[in-house]
């Protein structure tokens, strides 16, 4: 007996928890794939990543300090490599498991709320990207101030997979910082956040955006902490200017249709 489509069945769109999870293992089953095919990428440019993440500790050893990135077992480098490779391979493929992310979410959102999502989708991408590009530009000043206290007779050596860890802890962290504010936008979009709130909480974010870039960053390398916090300090009050754009746009609108029938908007009046 032919199975019949799924529209018959179900002309309403919802899904039973055996179809969501049929939904679930298809998503994941393509990105996998995604981040399979480009690891392939990530192992033919490890190399070349590794490179640029060592050059702090050479910029040491050209400073006169014994400074070397050492591997602690006969697997150490292999292990190494394959995290790099991984590493790379999750950042290429990200815009499709990011895509099926959203899929697998958007059958339960209003065609607005898909709108807002793909715009978030589409910013937040370049976004966190361009924060583990500044988080790759502090990390030379943090292991020079690192090095600092260490005695110059003594040498600096230092694991691969800690400093491995450490470099990509970094990088992620700063990206995350500098996706927030498309967040804060996306939830202006969709009404759940008045662009004047964003704003008036500008002194609470500044001190957060501080505390965090110290917390990223050592205490005492304060060129780094402000390197990390101006970007995310410019792009907050972005993000709150697009927000009152978008509100003003939206009250406007509002207000016009609320004038049909001579009725005043009561979100525009609590504000003021």
């Amino acid at each position: 007996m032919a199975r019949e489509p799924r529209t018959k069945r179900n002309p309403d769109g919802r899904m039973s928890l055996g179809d969501h999870l049929v939904e679930f293992r298809k998503r994941l089953m393509y990105s996998a794939i995604a981040i399979a095919i480009a690891l392939v990428a990530g192992w033919l440019l490890s190399d070349l990543v590794w490179d640029m993440l060592r050059v702090p500790i050479e910029r040491l050893g050209e400073q006169g300090r014994e400074a070397v990135i050492a591997y602690g077992d006969i697997t150490g480098a292999f292990d190494t490599k394959v995290q790099i490779s991984l590493f790379i391979a999750v950042l290429i493929a990200s815009p499709v498991w990011l895509y099926q992310i959203w899929a697998f979410l958007a059958p339960g959102l209003t065609r607005r709320e898909k709108l807002y999502g793909v715009g978030f989708l589409a910013a937040a991408v370049p976004l966190f990207l361009g924060g583990a590009v500044a988080g790759w530009f502090v990390l030379p000043n943090i292991v020079r101030l690192m090095a600092s206290f260490q005695p110059e007779e003594d040498a600096f050596f230092l694991q691969a997979r800690l400093y491995l860890d450490f470099t990509i802890k970094l990088m992620l962290a700063v990206g995350i910082g500098f996706v927030l504010p498309a967040l804060l936008v996306m939830l202006n979009f969709m009404g759940i956040l008045r662009g004047k709130s964003i704003l008036k909480s500008w002194r609470v974010a500044i001190l957060c955006i501080i505390l965090f870039a110290a917390i990223t960053t050592p205490a005492a390398d304060l060129m780094s902490m402000f390197l990390l916090a101006i970007p995310m300090i410019v792009l907050y009050f972005s993000a709150a200017g697009i927000a009152l754009l978008h509100d003003r746009r939206v009250d406007k609108r509002r207000s016009a249709e609320l004038a049909e029938y001579d009725l005043e908007d009561a979100s525009t009046k609590d504000e003021e």
